[in-house]
């Protein structure tokens, strides 16, 4: 088995925790901005403690950190930064597994701004995932006992949100795998670490700031539930961790095709944890929406 492969697992299981402490913290105490910004500042110390021991136990030193590297970080942070927001904004809007599913849209956005990118092309055979996934994002999109056209379906604010952090959580994702590629010939591991490092920091300065201008009371809130935002930390540490080394070792698509295995985990934590009912028409959705991904995952 490619090491990639139980790499990827990995963080589609912590990333599932990490979500879940966030709609617990985004429901009760903090709002959108403040819940993604407890994922950043409880574990970008950690990420930046670790590389810091590691360099020191080794004696290495950080590879040169060109602008090409930086403009990804820049590019892929804030891009996470605000598709993050828009999945815990549309938690408050939708049930936790149908979030996910709207969200992990980004598996088929991701291979089309790879080729924009990165080059990477798309098949004919992809071409049929996009077509399926567009008809599961269609049953997905429609709101619980409405009425009106599919078109109002498609543009309510749970659609929006969720196929807005599709595309910038792809973006992320490419820019990442962009940024670890700019670091050289370095092992995976590696280079994973410094990219995590360096775009984990970069999000914690620029949302402490933006709330230290804006909202300055979520700031003391995000400090009020650090008894739950160390557990995020850990979690999205554990997750990052993962998801930079397998964008390193693989595709970004081929990551993200796999990484649809949250699905399972985020409607077991949907029924189990948050006691929430998927209708029969979410569960037809998330089904189509899993077979376009086995779709990309033969095409590409």
């Amino acid at each position: 088995m490619s090491l990639w492969i139980p790499v990827t697992l990995a963080a589609a299981l912590f990333q599932t925790v990490r979500f879940m402490l966030q709609k617990s913290l985004s429901t009760v105490k903090l709002s959108a901005a403040g819940a993604t910004f407890a994922r950043f500042a409880y574990s970008a110390p950690l990420i930046a403690l670790a590389l810091f021991l590691y360099l020191g136990a080794t004696g290495r030193s950080l590879p040169p950190l060109s602008p090409g590297f930086w403009a990804f970080v820049v590019i892929g942070g804030t891009a996470q930064i605000l598709a993050t927001i828009c999945v815990v904004a549309l938690f408050k809007e939708r049930n936790f597994a149908v979030g996910i599913t709207f969200k992990k849209t980004e598996v088929i956005q991701t291979a089309l701004v790879g080729f924009v990118i990165l080059g990477e092309g798309v098949s004919a055979g992809a071409l049929g995932a996009i077509l399926i996934g567009l008809v599961a994002v269609l049953l997905l999109s429609h709101v619980p006992g409405g009425q009106g056209s599919w078109w109002r379906h498609l543009t309510n604010r749970a659609s929006g949100l969720g196929l807005a952090s599709g595309v910038l959580f792809a973006f992320s994702a490419v820019s990442y795998r962009g940024a670890s590629l700019a670091l050289g010939e370095a092992e995976a591991v590696f280079r994973a670490a410094v990219t995590l490092t360096s775009v984990t920091t970069f999000q914690m300065i620029a949302m402490g700031l933006w709330l230290l201008w804006r909202d300055r009371e979520e700031l003391r809130a995000v400090w009020a539930t650090r008894s739950t935002g160390v557990f995020v930390g850990l979690t999205s540490m554990g997750g990052s961790f993962c998801w930079f080394w397998a964008f390193t070792l693989q595709n970004a698509a081929y990551v993200k095709a796999l990484g649809q295995v949250e699905l399972i985990f985020s409607l077991l934590a949907s029924t189990l944890f948050f006691r929430e009912t998927v209708t029969r028409r979410e569960l037809a959705g998330i089904a189509l929406l899993g077979l376009s991904i086995l779709t990309l995952v033969l095409a590409i």
